[in-house]
């Protein structure tokens, strides 16, 4: 593992326990998501203007339903879809036909970090009904 996935790792490991919050995004006080990964983005890269869009908590919605890939794409580097590696952060539909709406960091090949409604952010194995539902994979770019 680089250090810099190292890095990315050991941050979100520091989120463990952070309540639930539906678009937030500090640390210990509560996030969702898209908030952690939110979160963690700008403890590495500082606190420029990287603003939670309007997005439902229902995964089933379908009115913002751009929102979190096209995030993905503007801040992240889209990775070639194979074996999951520390440090990358997957998006995941939660029904097939639906669009991504759910986010996670990798921490080991089959292992995650994601923020649960009612449960709060939290380390769990990747089991297949989670790999299923992976539509994309990510990393955070490279810091200069």
């Amino acid at each position: 593992m680089s250090s810099e996935n190292s890095e990315i790792v050991s941050r979100a490991r520091e989120w463990l326990g952070t309540p639930y919050r539906h678009q937030s995004a500090t640390k210990g006080s509560g996030c969702d998501c898209l908030g952690l990964i939110v979160g963690i983005w700008r403890e590495l890269f500082g606190d420029h203007k990287f603003e939670l869009p309007p997005y439902s908590r229902n995964w089933r919605d379908q009115s913002h339903a751009a929102q979190l890939r096209a995030l993905a794409d503007r801040h992240l580097m889209l990775l070639e879809k194979a074996d999951l590696k520390s440090g990358q952060v997957v998006l995941l539909r939660m029904h097939t036909g639906l669009p991504a709406k759910h986010c996670a960091i990798v921490t080991e090949p089959n292992r995650f970090i994601h923020a649960q409604e009612r449960v709060g952010v939290v380390e769990v194995p990747i089991s297949n009904w989670w790999r299923r539902r992976i539509v994309a994979q990510f990393e955070f770019p490279e810091r200069t």
